[in-house]
């Protein structure tokens, strides 16, 4: 596994648990002091459980340390967020004895963007997702809130490259579907075998380098005003097509 550059924090209670549940390197929890909270207690008596320090701060110091986000209580410092290897995502669908079910990422820019498909990957039953290195947001406290907690279970792994990466995969037999407005309509498309779906940029969608790459394209018919769907919801749709399609 590798790691992030910078030291990040964890916001809000639902991430906190999540992150006190996995195996994610705590250095430090601060609640707010004076809280009643009963899900404040339990993270509290969780992380005095694994020897992490805890400590209570006023309701200032914790908007200080989230930037003024809703922290509902509660921040934890912890070391940087770890990406997962492409090989990673292979071991955990071998691991499950299913067919690699992946999620690549063409320079998703809105961290609440990510973190919303990050828990839609979790329910779905993602294997991983894969994003680039550059031009694209990066797992950090924001997307760790906006996940509930899903960053701690859905590997996501950093890659130099995408056109290389997709060409990698598809030598190890997986199936690439990007999404256009032209192709199959997604509602009669089946994931079933090794698959691998494109998500585009918010604004452009995928770039014509990585569009030449998929095997196929899918399209999300529409028939309001908007001919345009959000990046996120977009790719819940496409999963859970997926998920459905394996009938599992």
């Amino acid at each position: 596994m590798a790691q992030s550059n910078t030291n990040d924090m964890v916001i809000g209670r639902h991430p906190a648990m999540a992150a006190l549940k996995s195996g994610q390197t705590i250095n430090k929890v601060f609640v707010q002091a004076e809280s009643n909270s009963d899900a404040i207690a339990e993270i509290v008596t969780r992380a005095k459980q694994k020897g992490i320090i805890v400590s209570q701060v006023p309701k200032t110091k914790l908007d200080q340390l989230s930037n003024n986000q809703n922290h509902q209580g509660v921040v934890l410092t912890v070391s940087p967020f770890e990406y997962a290897t492409v090989d990673d995502l292979f071991a955990r669908a071998a691991k499950r004895n299913e067919d690699p079910l992946f999620l690549i990422l063409d320079g998703i820019e809105d961290p609440h963007n990510l973190g919303s498909i990050l828990r839609t990957a979790d329910a779905a039953g993602i294997h991983g997702i894969i994003i680039p290195k550059r031009r694209a947001v990066q797992l950090t406290s924001t997307v760790a809130k906006t996940s509930t907690g899903a960053i701690e279970y859905v590997p996501v792994a950093r890659v130099t490259n995408l056109v290389q990466t997709v060409k990698q995969l598809k030598e190890r037999g997986v199936w690439v579907f990007g999404t256009d407005m032209k192709g199959q309509d997604f509602r009669k498309w089946s994931a079933k075998g090794p698959t691998a779906m494109v998500i585009g940029n918010e604004g452009k969608g995928i770039s014509p380098l990585l569009k030449k790459e998929c095997d196929e394209m899918l399209t999300i018919p529409m028939v309001g005003h908007v001919q345009s769907l959000n990046a996120s919801v977009a790719a819940s749709l496409l999963m859970y097509q997926a998920f459905s399609s394996r009938g599992e």
